[in-house]
């Protein structure tokens, strides 16, 4: 961005905040946008020349708020909200020459198969978050899916759920991608550690009100039946008879 074109940034930004969590006063917010619109000549963005997208990876509290399930502290500790910091800085000064804003979603419910409620053990116990399920684990039966969860999850019987895992391990180990992860349960949809950042939803809000352009927020991560670190597309895009869906999984992949 130009530094000449560059906005100061407004009184309502305190990066004491970014590591917390609170409401955003929409109305008070919607009404400093207006004016702030009129003040800096802000135009609405369907009119910008070059239309520009900023893209904002999963910042959501439970990667970004200490204390939440996945913290990303990095080296100092505070690295994510240091990051947020500066996220929202950028937006607040870049906000004429930002077109969109479109944010993903990690977004998750409890029984899915990078949780561990889906697996149990001979003993029927649960694996340990951050376990790894290797293909040899689940061949050999040291991990297998709940019979507990088939039906309410996918409307599948167990045997076919049981293959479909065993694929799904296989598939991961043949095309060199990492292991089956055991994460903390997180992301949940309706929670807290699901929503973006406060103040990075403000910076949001204010951006939308101020340049009148809608914020996209592209949601991944719901598919009970596959990992989904990319928004581009799950870890696997298969079942074991090489559909695209597994027989009665609804929506399955729509955020692909």
């Amino acid at each position: 961005m130009n530094a000449k074109t560059q906005l100061p940034i407004p009184a309502h930004f305190d990066s004491a905040k970014v590591g917390e969590v609170w409401r955003v006063p929409y109305q008070e917010r919607a009404g400093e946008a207006a004016s702030w619109a009129r003040q800096h000549e802000l135009r609405s963005a369907i009119n910008d020349k070059t239309q520009i997208c900023l893209l904002a990876i999963d910042v959501q509290n439970t990667f970004c708020i200490p204390g939440f399930e996945l913290f990303v502290g990095g080296r100092s500790g505070m690295g994510a909200v240091e990051d947020n910091v500066r996220l929202c800085e950028f937006i607040y000064r870049n906000l004429g020459a930002i077109s969109e804003i479109a944010a993903t979603m990690d977004t998750h419910t409890a029984t899915q198969i990078f949780h561990a409620v889906f697996w149990v053990n001979q003993a029927g116990e649960h694996p340990l978050a951050m376990t790894m399920i290797s293909l040899s684990d689940v061949e050999q039966g040291v991990w297998r899916v709940n019979p507990a969860i088939a039906h309410s999850v996918v409307q599948m019987d167990y045997a076919t759920l049981q293959t479909y895992a065993l694929h799904y391990v296989r598939r991961l180990d043949s095309v060199g991608k990492y292991p089956l992860t055991i994460w903390p349960y997180h992301s949940m949809l309706g929670g807290a550690g699901h929503a973006l950042v406060s103040a990075f939803e403000e910076a949001c809000f204010f951006h939308n009100l101020a340049r009148q352009s809608q914020t996209h927020l592209e949601i991944k991560g719901r598919n009970p039946l596959t990992e989904n670190y990319s928004v581009l597309q799950p870890e696997v895009l298969e079942d074991q008879e090489k559909r695209r869906s597994p027989k009665k999984t609804p929506n399955f992949y729509k955020s692909c």
